[in-house]
Protein backbone atom coordinates (compact mmCIF):
# COMPACT_ATOMS: atom_id res chain seq x y z
CA UNK A 1 0.00 0.00 0.00
CA UNK A 2 1.54 3.33 -0.95
CA UNK A 3 1.97 6.31 1.90
CA UNK A 4 0.02 8.71 2.20
CA UNK A 5 1.45 12.30 2.67
CA UNK A 6 -0.16 15.29 3.46
CA UNK A 7 1.44 18.52 4.01
CA UNK A 8 1.28 20.75 7.26
CA UNK A 9 0.31 24.05 7.17
CA UNK A 10 0.64 27.26 9.43
CA UNK A 11 -2.59 29.68 10.00
CA UNK A 12 -1.04 32.10 7.66
CA UNK A 13 -1.31 29.60 4.69
CA UNK A 14 1.76 28.33 4.48
CA UNK A 15 3.68 24.83 4.12
CA UNK A 16 5.51 24.05 7.23
CA UNK A 17 5.95 20.35 7.05
CA UNK A 18 5.13 16.93 5.95
CA UNK A 19 2.93 14.07 8.00
CA UNK A 20 3.23 10.82 6.55
CA UNK A 21 -0.58 9.12 7.23
CA UNK A 22 -1.61 5.25 8.75
CA UNK A 23 -2.30 3.47 5.64
CA UNK A 24 -4.37 1.14 7.63
CA UNK A 25 -6.73 3.71 8.99
CA UNK A 26 -6.52 6.17 5.99
CA UNK A 27 -6.04 4.47 3.26
CA UNK A 28 -7.60 0.94 1.65
CA UNK A 29 -11.10 0.65 0.43
CA UNK A 30 -14.50 2.23 1.74
CA UNK A 31 -17.13 0.19 3.83
CA UNK A 32 -19.98 1.76 1.91
CA UNK A 33 -22.14 -0.74 4.67
CA UNK A 34 -20.55 0.47 7.75
CA UNK A 35 -20.82 4.26 6.64
CA UNK A 36 -24.84 3.39 5.98
CA UNK A 37 -25.15 1.99 9.47
CA UNK A 38 -23.27 4.30 11.64
CA UNK A 39 -24.85 7.38 10.00
CA UNK A 40 -28.57 5.78 10.28
CA UNK A 41 -28.30 5.09 14.09
CA UNK A 42 -26.67 8.84 14.43
CA UNK A 43 -29.41 10.35 13.11
CA UNK A 44 -32.28 7.66 14.73
CA UNK A 45 -30.77 9.16 18.30
CA UNK A 46 -31.10 12.55 17.21
CA UNK A 47 -35.18 12.17 16.61
CA UNK A 48 -36.60 13.99 19.96
CA UNK A 49 -39.48 11.47 19.39
CA UNK A 50 -42.21 13.86 20.86
CA UNK A 51 -45.30 13.46 19.12
CA UNK A 52 -47.80 12.57 21.12
CA UNK A 53 -51.56 11.92 21.12
CA UNK A 54 -54.17 11.34 23.82
CA UNK A 55 -56.67 7.87 24.24
CA UNK A 56 -60.07 7.84 25.46
CA UNK A 57 -58.90 7.46 28.74
CA UNK A 58 -56.73 10.77 28.86
CA UNK A 59 -58.93 13.17 27.15
CA UNK A 60 -60.65 15.33 29.66
CA UNK A 61 -64.81 14.58 30.24
CA UNK A 62 -67.09 11.50 28.82
CA UNK A 63 -67.83 10.20 32.52
CA UNK A 64 -71.41 10.16 31.74
CA UNK A 65 -73.28 7.83 29.68
CA UNK A 66 -74.73 9.76 27.15
CA UNK A 67 -77.89 8.12 26.91
CA UNK A 68 -79.61 5.11 28.12
CA UNK A 69 -78.73 1.65 26.91
CA UNK A 70 -81.97 0.88 25.47
CA UNK A 71 -85.25 2.12 24.03
CA UNK A 72 -83.70 4.95 21.76
CA UNK A 73 -83.46 3.34 18.60
CA UNK A 74 -79.45 5.10 18.65
CA UNK A 75 -76.44 2.23 19.06
CA UNK A 76 -75.40 1.71 22.58
CA UNK A 77 -73.02 4.56 24.03
CA UNK A 78 -70.63 4.65 27.03
CA UNK A 79 -68.80 8.12 26.93
CA UNK A 80 -68.71 10.82 24.60
CA UNK A 81 -64.82 10.29 24.71
CA UNK A 82 -65.17 7.36 22.42
CA UNK A 83 -63.01 7.24 19.11
CA UNK A 84 -65.72 7.84 17.03
CA UNK A 85 -67.40 11.19 18.21
CA UNK A 86 -65.73 14.42 17.81
CA UNK A 87 -63.64 15.22 20.53
CA UNK A 88 -63.10 11.76 21.34
CA UNK A 89 -59.92 10.21 21.59
CA UNK A 90 -57.43 9.06 19.51
CA UNK A 91 -56.83 4.90 18.52
CA UNK A 92 -53.26 3.70 18.48
CA UNK A 93 -51.94 7.22 18.25
CA UNK A 94 -48.18 8.66 18.72
CA UNK A 95 -47.00 9.01 21.98
CA UNK A 96 -43.41 9.89 23.20
CA UNK A 97 -40.82 7.43 22.63
CA UNK A 98 -36.92 6.86 22.34
CA UNK A 99 -35.73 6.46 18.45
CA UNK A 100 -32.02 5.25 19.36
CA UNK A 101 -30.52 2.44 19.52
CA UNK A 102 -26.76 1.02 19.26
CA UNK A 103 -24.62 -0.53 17.01
CA UNK A 104 -21.18 -2.37 17.90
CA UNK A 105 -18.26 0.10 18.38
CA UNK A 106 -16.42 -1.97 15.48
CA UNK A 107 -18.87 -1.04 13.40
CA UNK A 108 -18.59 2.75 14.73
CA UNK A 109 -14.58 2.58 13.86
CA UNK A 110 -15.58 1.24 10.44
CA UNK A 111 -17.48 3.89 9.68
CA UNK A 112 -15.16 6.57 10.86
CA UNK A 113 -12.21 5.05 9.11
CA UNK A 114 -13.78 4.85 5.75
CA UNK A 115 -15.54 8.87 6.25
CA UNK A 116 -11.88 9.72 6.82
CA UNK A 117 -10.62 7.78 3.94
CA UNK A 118 -13.41 9.58 1.53
CA UNK A 119 -11.96 13.05 2.80
CA UNK A 120 -8.47 11.89 1.80
CA UNK A 121 -9.57 11.02 -1.44
CA UNK A 122 -11.05 13.87 -2.01
CA UNK A 123 -8.39 15.79 -0.91
CA UNK A 124 -10.14 17.57 1.48
CA UNK A 125 -8.41 16.71 4.48
CA UNK A 126 -6.12 19.31 5.98
CA UNK A 127 -3.61 19.22 8.37
CA UNK A 128 -2.72 22.52 10.38
CA UNK A 129 0.44 22.82 12.54
CA UNK A 130 -1.70 24.50 15.78
CA UNK A 131 -4.54 26.36 15.96
CA UNK A 132 -4.14 29.01 18.93
CA UNK A 133 -6.29 32.64 18.96
CA UNK A 134 -4.70 35.02 21.29
CA UNK A 135 -8.13 36.80 21.47
CA UNK A 136 -11.57 35.01 21.09
CA UNK A 137 -12.31 37.36 17.75
CA UNK A 138 -14.17 35.83 14.96
CA UNK A 139 -12.05 38.07 12.33
CA UNK A 140 -9.49 36.15 13.68
CA UNK A 141 -11.00 33.54 12.72
CA UNK A 142 -11.86 34.39 9.64
CA UNK A 143 -8.72 35.42 8.27
CA UNK A 144 -7.47 31.70 9.55
CA UNK A 145 -10.55 30.22 7.07
CA UNK A 146 -8.88 32.53 4.42
CA UNK A 147 -5.72 32.14 4.48
CA UNK A 148 -6.17 27.97 4.52
CA UNK A 149 -8.10 29.15 1.15
CA UNK A 150 -11.54 27.76 2.94
CA UNK A 151 -14.78 29.72 1.91
CA UNK A 152 -16.89 30.97 5.01
CA UNK A 153 -19.88 29.66 3.30
CA UNK A 154 -18.72 26.19 2.57
CA UNK A 155 -18.80 23.68 5.60
CA UNK A 156 -16.05 22.52 7.86
CA UNK A 157 -15.07 20.40 10.18
CA UNK A 158 -12.08 21.97 12.61
CA UNK A 159 -10.64 18.68 15.26
CA UNK A 160 -8.83 19.63 18.03
CA UNK A 161 -6.74 18.04 20.39
CA UNK A 162 -7.89 20.19 23.18
CA UNK A 163 -9.96 23.33 22.52
CA UNK A 164 -9.64 26.60 24.74
CA UNK A 165 -11.80 29.16 25.31
CA UNK A 166 -10.71 31.91 23.05
CA UNK A 167 -10.75 29.10 19.97
CA UNK A 168 -14.33 28.19 21.06
CA UNK A 169 -15.54 32.15 21.25
CA UNK A 170 -13.83 32.78 18.12
CA UNK A 171 -15.54 30.30 15.71
CA UNK A 172 -18.99 29.95 17.36
CA UNK A 173 -20.63 32.68 15.37
CA UNK A 174 -19.54 30.73 11.65
CA UNK A 175 -22.82 29.02 10.93
CA UNK A 176 -20.89 26.60 8.19
CA UNK A 177 -18.48 26.14 11.04
CA UNK A 178 -18.29 23.16 13.68
CA UNK A 179 -15.44 22.62 16.42
CA UNK A 180 -14.94 19.13 17.90
CA UNK A 181 -12.05 17.36 19.67
CA UNK A 182 -10.62 14.37 17.62
CA UNK A 183 -11.29 12.03 20.17
CA UNK A 184 -14.88 12.53 20.36
CA UNK A 185 -16.04 13.19 15.95
CA UNK A 186 -17.98 10.49 14.09
CA UNK A 187 -18.59 9.07 10.47
CA UNK A 188 -21.56 11.81 10.14
CA UNK A 189 -20.05 14.49 11.44
CA UNK A 190 -16.82 13.89 9.23
CA UNK A 191 -19.06 12.93 6.04
CA UNK A 192 -21.26 16.32 6.75
CA UNK A 193 -18.71 18.77 5.84
CA UNK A 194 -16.82 19.52 2.70
CA UNK A 195 -13.55 20.26 4.33
CA UNK A 196 -11.80 18.58 7.31
CA UNK A 197 -8.93 20.39 9.29
CA UNK A 198 -7.43 18.70 11.98
CA UNK A 199 -4.50 19.57 13.90
CA UNK A 200 -0.99 17.59 14.02
CA UNK A 201 -1.49 16.41 17.46
CA UNK A 202 -5.13 16.10 17.24
CA UNK A 203 -4.34 14.00 14.09
CA UNK A 204 -2.43 11.82 16.14
CA UNK A 205 -4.61 11.42 18.72
CA UNK A 206 -7.57 10.47 16.24
CA UNK A 207 -4.78 7.73 14.46
CA UNK A 208 -4.11 6.51 18.28
CA UNK A 209 -8.19 6.30 18.60
CA UNK A 210 -8.80 3.94 15.73
CA UNK A 211 -5.63 1.79 15.96
CA UNK A 212 -7.84 0.40 19.03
Amino acid sequence: MEALTLPIYNTEGKEVDKIKLDSAIFGGEINRDAIYQAVIAYRAGQRKGLASSKDRGAVSGGGVKPWRQKGTGRARAGSTRSPLWRHGGVTFGPHPRDFSYSIPAKIKAVALRSSLRVKVKENNLLVLEKLGLSAPKTKDAFAILTNLKIAPKKSALILLDKCDKNTRLAFRNIDSLKVNLAKDTHACEVLSARKIIITKDGLGILTARLKK
